[in-house]
């Protein structure tokens, strides 16, 4: 659902991306196209007409666009189609110059989101996150990032110098969640960096957070902004916001300033796809070109066709597709009400409200409580794969957490008997008097005290120890359990005994996996030399 038009008639929303350079305007006896609107799919189109030709291709990539030749095993795996469309950048009629194709997608997409500007990216919300962190670098060296923002963030501000202070998220101690930060907490942040010499350049807070609990955008904005500081929105998990009125609205319309929406996740695009939106607020003057170079400095020069063409189409069935996201919506609460009939299954969103810097749920999100079955959420998760093909978004020590695609009606009967199967059945009873009088998985860990800047940490001599003598050292390298990637140890942070307990016990989980462990097991760690 579209809640505005954002500055259609701005060119800032009309310039090309790096990519294009300004080419062949129009002659004065061309007839002006018609503007293409929310219903149009101009880039996608553009790809499709190319594909429909009678080409023959002596250029990149290597294999034609044809299954001819060593291609036929490639065609067979992904089909011919795929061949036609996957066209290289740089072509006339499809991505060249201020009023081409890929131009208009770019204008629809950030009118569709509410932002001033729009960028695709084929290097999936992580390249969002680095060019963000690279950009508010040249507003100067100081931010103040939510704790739990993603690794790829992390990895964004090793790479341009930045300073970090921390606000810490609310967290669901039981089920290991962390949420989002109150305007108060942030205002408290911001005034302790500026307290101790350190005035935060830009903000950095995640919204919604991975089990759907949203933070106030709004209120977050007007904090940093009253610090003279741009609000970056780490949005990734809600591509999906303002097109239904039973969803909260897109964060550019909150006064956000940037915002990471990783299109791939809920919204429907290819994996690894994902978008960057410039809100239309007071930093814009100064951040758009920054970001722009940062996004030189970042983006592939073989962008993919495929990739960008997913993000038009997907735009296009978000801004159009009120009615399916409206079903989409009523499916999952369906199956939330089912849920609550049964004392084994808990809905943890149920308690959201405990938390006071979570204003809103997504409602495409459904985390669920299993411990009261006697089983984990990794067991869950894990028997749910192997003996019912059902395949949950992650798992926590006593939760699973099911992502509802926008627009998608999944056949959540199946889910709820696949469910109430799984706790019946032997492997069940098998798996609770194994883990009679077992310990409690390991609590999310606090982070450890800051002892150097991060770059200083990653960049520095380094030793490797096992893990029992890591405790007390500082770290060398990000570590951050998967799902969902947010850092428990970063560069520059002392390693806590608590810490490495937490990440050992996810390595030995059914389905974690930490990433940036120098072992699967997470038995020795880099550490900064004494």
């Amino acid at each position: 659902m579209l809640h505005a038009q954002a500055h259609s008639d701005d060119p800032a929303t009309t310039l090309p991306t790096s990519a294009e350079p300004l080419r062949r305007p129009r002659r004065s006896d061309d007839a002006a196209p018609a503007r293409p609107t929310q219903r149009d799919t101009p880039y996608a189109d553009a790809l499709r007409r190319h594909a429909a030709r009678d080409t023959l291709q002596l250029m990149v990539p290597g294999h034609g666009g044809t299954d001819r030749g060593i291609s036929g095993p490639l065609a067979d795996f992904i089909g011919e189609r795929a061949l036609h469309l996957d066209i290289p950048m740089l072509m006339d009629g499809i991505d060249l110059g201020p009023e081409s194709p890929l131009s208009d997608s770019l204008r629809l997409a950030a009118e569709a989101w509410g932002a001033r500007r729009t960028w695709f990216l084929t290097n999936g919300a992580s390249q969002a996150n680095r060019t963000a962190a690279i950009a508010a670098r040249g507003l100067g060296e100081h931010i103040v990032s939510q704790r739990s923002a993603h690794s790829s963030f992390s990895d964004g501000v090793l790479l341009a110098g930045l300073t970090p202070s921390f606000v810490l998220p609310t967290v669901d101690e039981h089920h290991g969640m962390a949420h989002g930060v109150s305007p108060a907490a942030l205002d408290e942040a911001l005034t302790r960096a500026e307290r101790e010499g350190r005035p935060a350049s830009a903000v950095y807070i995640i919204s919604p957070s991975y089990f759907g609990s949203v933070s106030d955008v709004r209120g977050l904005s007007e904090v940093a902004h009253a610090h003279g500081a741009p609000l970056i929105v780490d949005g990734a998990w809600g591509p999906h916001f303002g097109f239904h009125p039973g969803l909260p609205e897109s964060p550019a319309r909150l006064g956000a300033d940037l915002v990471v929406s990783s299109t791939h996740k809920l919204a429907g695009s290819l994996t690894q796809s994902a978008m960057l939106h410039l809100g239309d607020g007071p930093f814009a003057g100064r951040l758009e070109p920054l970001i722009e170079r940062a996004f030189t400095m970042t983006a592939s020069t073989s962008a993919s066709a495929l990739l960008m063409g997913s993000l038009d189409i997907a735009r296009h069935a978000l801004a159009t597709g009120e009615a399916a996201i409206g079903a989409s919506i009523e499916a999952a609460e369906r199956f939330r009400r089912a849920l609550r009939e049964d004392p084994r299954f808990a809905v943890v969103s149920d308690g959201f409200d405990r938390f006071e810097d979570v204003v809103a749920t997504d409602l495409l999100r459904v985390p669920i409580d299993v411990s009261a079955s006697g089983v984990s959420g990794h067991w869950m998760r894990d028997h749910l794969m192997d003996r019912h093909g059902i395949y949950f978004e992650m798992a926590t020590a006593t939760s699973i957490v099911a992502v509802v695609g926008a627009g998608k009606t999944p056949d959540f009967d199946l889910v709820h008997r696949a469910l109430v199967s799984a706790v019946e059945s032997p492997d069940a009873e098998a798996e609770r008097a194994a883990h009679v009088g077992d310990a409690a998985f390991p609590a999310l860990p606090d982070p450890g005290p800051l002892r150097m800047l991060p770059r200083d940490g990653f960049l520095g001599e380094t030793e490797v120890v096992a893990a029992a003598e890591a405790v007390g050292r500082i770290s060398a390298d990000t570590l951050a359990a998967y799902p969902p990637g947010i850092p428990n140890v970063m560069p520059g942070e002392e390693i806590t005994e608590q810490a490495v307990a937490f990440l050992r016990a996810v390595a030995e989980s059914p389905t974690g996996y930490v990433r940036g462990a120098i072992d699967a097991g997470v038995t020795l760690f880099r550490v900064v030399r004494a």
